[in-house]
């Protein structure tokens, strides 16, 4: 049977060394997440919530604990394995889209593809699904330039999704956006978690998005406090 929890953290501690000061920015934090579930992450500033979603993405590694992720343990994997899970399991979306400006929407979602080893035309074909999944099929041949704020978080999130990730993972995704704009990229969210079962985790400092998904996990001071 296939295992229902998409995400298992436990006690994950991590320890930045600054200088000689030790600063332990998680202190145990412990959650699962199933698999289709949207969920968001909050806390405040300090709380270890970008520590937390950087583990979670397999972008960091915890000091301690355990963490499997779509039933691999993931936790003590060296850097170049831990970018291969990455690369594969997970869809990264940032408050500031990190398209790159000189391309175009088509080959910026083709990118993830592109370091998959994915050949040209299945890259393309995959790539232009993706841009009309978030309903941007006339919009591909423009670049980031050309395309407003919320056009080009929808670029961000059909490259996040063209690799067919377990999670796709947003940071404030809509951090940079008008409230038009934020509302409709979080309608967006919804409706792909809800179409296609990708799970969605949200890190925001936002309420009102957080009321909107399935599940609040809250994180003070390092550790899982309440979900």
């Amino acid at each position: 049977m296939e295992n229902d929890w998409v995400i298992e953290a436990i006690n994950l501690t991590k320890v930045y060394k600054m200088g000689t000061v030790e600063v332990q920015a998680l202190r145990g934090a412990s959650l699962k997440i199933r698999r289709g579930e949207m969920v968001s992450i909050m806390g405040p500033s300090g709380s270890g919530k970008s520590t937390l979603m950087n583990i979670l993405g397999c972008l960091d590694h915890p000091s301690g604990g355990e963490y499997i992720l779509d039933g691999e343990k993931v936790s003590n994997l060296r850097d170049d394995q831990l970018a291969v899970i990455r690369n594969r399991k997970v869809g990264f979306v940032f408050q500031s889209f990190n398209l790159l400006p000189r391309a175009t929407a088509l080959s910026n979602v083709e990118l993830p593809l592109r370091y998959a080893g994915v050949a040209a035309r299945q890259r393309h074909e995959r790539a232009i699904e993706a841009l009309q999944s978030v309903g941007l099929g006339e919009r591909m041949r423009h670049k980031p330039t050309e395309l407003s704020g919320g056009q080009q978080q929808r670029v961000a999130i059909a490259r996040a999704l063209v690799n067919r990730p377990a999670i796709l993972m947003a940071d404030e995704p809509t951090g940079n956006l008008d409230s038009k704009s934020g509302k409709e990229i979080m309608e967006l969210l919804l409706r792909l978690n809800r179409e296609s079962g990708t799970t969605v985790i949200i890190v925001t400092h936002d309420p009102s998005i957080g009321a909107q998904t399935q599940r609040i996990i809250r994180i003070y001071d390092g550790l899982v406090v309440e979900e």
